[in-house]
């Protein structure tokens, strides 16, 4: 079963429901939505395990750029310490317009224009989309238990056209900043923000709908996986990777 309903960041559904019972009656579910992911993970894949079968969702996060099956496939016995990088393509857009001069109405509607930003871009300005991703790549990959409310969440809907330009006086970028780390007293702590990045950083380059996360392990330093301008076909491939791994795996 392939699914790929809207999300509704709330509450994960209906597509929870769907890929419950999908698994219910035995069929692979494949799913393209962060709502599964966040909300229900650890049922829906321990439901998968018992009946024999797959719930894999890599398309929920990057288009489809293999991040989940990296690390499940290709890099055992790993411990990932924590995360950073830009997982929101509207954002960056939005910011990028914002240091050509635009205003933020005007570069919304840019990025609306474009194809990446929503009739309502609030679940992007304001950070929530961000932090959405946040939560699944902590509680998938570092065994986390965090709920939405548990990242600091600061959108980019009250970044100044002074701030941009002290940024690139400065020579600096400022973009919007996913990250995730493993406290070791007090469990994982997340945030997402506008933060300034030097030219030597490597989020520093990640433009227009490009998206980028570096991980910090127990064996590489950074580890970055970034992705150059990604279309619907990169969704769609990483549900078929999915498909073709859970059939060959079972």
């Amino acid at each position: 079963m392939f699914e790929a309903s809207s999300l509704d960041a709330e509450t994960g559904e209906p597509a929870v429901t769907y890929i419950r019972a999908a698994l219910a009656a035995g069929a692979h579910a494949i799913s393209a939505n962060k709502g599964p992911v966040v909300y229900a993970h650890r049922e829906l894949s321990e439901l998968a395990k018992a009946r024999g079968l797959h719930f894999f969702h890599e398309s929920a996060m990057m288009d489809g750029a293999p991040v989940f099956s990296l690390f499940r496939e290709t890099l055992p016995a790993i411990e990932i310490r924590g995360f950073r990088g830009v997982l929101n393509s509207t954002t960056n857009v939005i910011l990028e317009c914002m240091e050509l001069g635009m205003s933020f109405d005007d570069a919304v509607r840019e990025a609306q224009s474009l194809g990446v930003a929503e009739t309502d871009p609030s679940a992007d300005v304001d950070g929530v989309d961000a932090a959405v991703k946040v939560v699944g790549l902590a509680n998938v990959l570092m065994g986390g238990n965090l709920r939405l409310t548990d990242v600091s969440r600061q959108g980019i809907r009250d970044v100044t056209a002074a701030q941009l330009q002290a940024a690139q006086e400065s020579g600096t970028k400022l973009k919007l900043i996913c990250r995730a780390r493993r406290e070791s007293d007090s469990g994982i702590s997340a945030f997402v923000k506008p933060e300034r990045v030097t030219p030597e950083d490597p989020l520093y380059s990640i433009h227009g709908t490009s998206l980028a996360v570096g991980f910090e392990t127990d064996i590489f330093q950074e580890l970055f996986i970034s992705e150059r301008n990604p279309g619907p076909e990169a969704t769609a491939y990483g549900m078929l990777c999915d498909f073709i791994n859970a059939v060959r795996s079972s």
